[in-house]
């Protein structure tokens, strides 16, 4: 839960003195302690070690020092030793060891050593991180189509997620060589720079579907002129989509509508348009090496996520979304025995609309026309009535009532999935044939819950749902609005000066359309993405639930009408790089240090954080004192200008803000 940061006497922020000049000098040489040691604050250093007064500090440094190199020679010469003498027991007597057993107990026993050598070595050992090659400025790791390729796999499936141990990089991602800052909303929508995004002027040009058609290049730019005749167009079919529903002034909110699934959204201009209707439009679609429409999207300031559920359920929990909308989006429904289908209908809530717009709706030769009667009669079969069909787009319906399924005929369409398979929030689990989420407490359709913007605040009945308390919402809410105005007042490079302190009067506060991306990397109730709308904020927020959190909140958090996504931090997040202006992560530190996962240090993390946020954005952590100052030190490696803040005085956590310079590439 957020706690109000500490004010001094005077209003100004309070800083902590003992940390004010290693916090603000990129000091190479002291102030470094390592991440991975619990003795590690024992060597802090943070006075000039050529002073009179520390030549007894540095002898004693450099004598425990020395001991800890003797320990890891004896624990090694112990540890080859023991291998020996198991072997040789082994042998002699016939005996049967489990060897898994032991090398496993002999890789801790190294990675313990590893840690011990950290210390050792010391301060040495925070060198800056160098940058990763020109390859990697639009590269998203955990989707390498090549690689997958050669592995075997093929017919889609080489576009879906594989995490691999070596998936994540340990170097810092450039930006290109020409990139510019993004301008800031709404002009940002419909302007971006072209150089900031990989795609060829080809790309741009001769872009085929209605949402990509609006793309217009202009010099350095990439515009998409809400002016122009085909914004007109994209206009008439929102309102056909609304006729379609049977909707009075396109007024989806009033039918129940407010977050929609975009399923390869061309480059997001469905969902800008619908922005001006209060609607949330998320984008997905494959990764690409090129042209991607994920990249183009989030650089607009749009919600956007690769994805592809090919072989892979999504990371969003059943019942999530109020409309699903396909426009030309290159999948063939049909295939896979209607697996797909079935796939977007567990995330679907009840009573939701799948908005589907394809020249096969018009099918005119045979196999045309016998690939759009299985997807007919598959939807049928799975209880969607098929509303409107106009031109290439047809409208179905998702069944409000469970009985639907139980009142088929015996072998039509697939069963309902049983307890055990109905999980509800999946993490990539295979795709399943059978229909999720008809057991769940959250089946309720639509129509019958409340309308946006009251739907963010729930009431006592509807957080029952989630076993939550209207009164523990209703404090974890108050604090956010608070912390939220705190927070505004720090994102200001005040903070980095010798002299840090709360913008006065004299100063003007950051703009209210400062950032656009955020990435809440522990969201927990969605309380920072409410408290930012409630402060009228014009941001989005991705809600991130890790995979390693105790209670999963993001059924809720979906519910009150944001966007948000499962994940393991341990794992690189599907966006590509530089596409968040403010990452912000309450207690994940604390959160994943716990797991003791030794695969996953606190520098992959920092490191992957770096990756997503744009040059110039920031990071706030809240955490105990000792993560965040661990953290601090890791800011170094990653040239970052960082400061440690407390919170209130008698609370062990403090606050970490950070800002990431704007380095340029030198062009070659």
């Amino acid at each position: 839960m957020s706690m109000p940061l500490q004010r001094g006497i005077s209003g100004g922020v309070r800083v902590s003195d003992d940390l004010r000049d290693t916090q603000m000098k990129k000091d190479k040489t002291g102030g470094r302690t390592s991440l991975r040691s619990p003795f590690a604050f024992l060597f802090i250093d943070k006075s000039d070690p050529y002073t009179s007064r520390n030549k007894h500090r540095l002898m004693l440094l450099l004598f425990v020092k020395i001991t800890l190199v003797l320990i890891v020679l004896l624990a090694l010469a112990g540890s080859f030793w023991w291998t020996i003498s198991i072997s040789t027991s082994s042998s002699s007597t016939g005996h049967v060891y489990h060897h898994n057993s032991y090398r496993r107990l002999q890789e801790q026993l190294v990675s313990d050593l590893l840690d011990i050598g950290d210390i050792s070595v010391g301060p040495t050992r925070w060198k800056e991180l160098e940058y990763c090659s020109v390859d990697s400025e639009n590269y998203v790791p955990c989707f390498n189509v090549s690689e997958n390729l050669a592995f075997g796999y093929s017919d889609g499936v080489e576009n879906d997620r594989f995490c691999g141990v070596g998936s994540r990089q340990g170097c810092l991602v450039s930006p290109p060589v020409d990139y510019k800052v993004p301008l800031r909303w709404p002009t940002g929508k419909d302007v971006i720079w072209f150089r900031n995004v990989k795609i060829t002027a080809d790309e741009v040009l001769t872009s085929g579907s209605i949402n990509k058609r609006m793309m217009m290049l202009d010099d350095d730019q990439v515009s998409f002129r809400s002016a122009s005749p085909m914004f007109d167009e994209i206009e008439d079919y929102s309102h056909q989509i609304a006729q379609m529903i049977g909707i009075k002034n396109d007024n989806f909110i009033e039918a129940g509508v407010r977050t929609i699934l975009d399923i390869g959204c061309g480059y997001g201009s469905f969902g800008a348009h619908l922005l001006s209707k209060q609607l949330l439009t998320m984008c997905i679609a494959n990764y690409e090496a090129s042209g991607s429409q994920v990249q183009l999207t989030l650089e607009r300031g749009l919600p956007a996520m690769v994805a592809s559920f090919v072989s892979k359920q999504l990371p969003y929990p059943s019942l999530s979304f109020d409309m699903l909308h396909c426009s030309s989006c290159g999948i063939d429904w049909d295939q896979k025995e209607g697996l797909l289908l079935v796939e977007i209908d567990r995330v679907l809530k009840p009573g939701g609309y799948f908005v589907w717009t394809s020249p096969l709706t018009n099918a005119r030769s045979k196999d045309d026309l016998k690939r759009w009667s299985f997807i007919h009669d598959f939807a049928e079969s799975i209880c969607w009535t098929l509303l409107s069909q106009q031109d290439k787009t047809v409208v179905w319906k998702k069944t409000t009532k469970t009985k639907c399924y139980s009142s088929r005929k015996p072998g039509v369409g697939p069963s309902v999935c049983t307890k055990g398979h109905d999980v509800e929030s999946p993490y990539y689990k295979p795709l399943q044939m059978c229909l999720g989420g008809t057991r769940s407490k959250r089946w309720i359709p639509i129509e019958s819950r409340t309308r946006w913007p009251t739907r963010s605040s729930m009431n006592k009945t509807e957080l029952s749902l989630y076993g939550l308390h209207q009164e523990e919402v209703g404090e974890d809410a108050e604090n956010w609005k608070v912390t939220v105005r705190e927070y505004w007042s720090l994102l200001s490079p005040l903070i980095f000066s010798d002299h840090p302190k709360r913008p006065g009067d004299e100063d003007p506060s950051p703009p209210y359309n400062m950032l656009r991306n955020v990435l809440d990397m522990n969201a927990q109730l969605g309380g920072l993405n409410s408290a930012l709308l409630e402060a009228k904020k014009t941001v989005w927020v991705m809600n991130v639930v890790p995979t390693a959190a105790g209670p999963n909140h993001l059924p809720m958090i979906l519910d009150r009408g944001f966007v948000g996504v499962l994940h393991d931090w341990c794992e690189a997040f599907p966006s590509y790089p530089r596409t968040y202006d403010l990452v912000h992560a309450d207690n994940l530190l604390s959160l994943q240090t716990s797991q003791h996962r030794s695969s996953c240090s606190l520098l992959k993390i920092f490191t992957e954080i770096d990756r997503l946020l744009r040059p110039e954005g920031w990071v706030i952590i809240r955490d105990t004192a000792e993560l965040v100052e661990a953290g601090r030190a890791l800011t170094t490696q990653l040239k970052w200008e960082a400061r440690v803040i407390e919170v209130e005085s008698s609370s062990e956590q403090r606050l970490l803000i950070c800002q990431k310079p704007f380095t340029k590439r030198q062009s070659i």
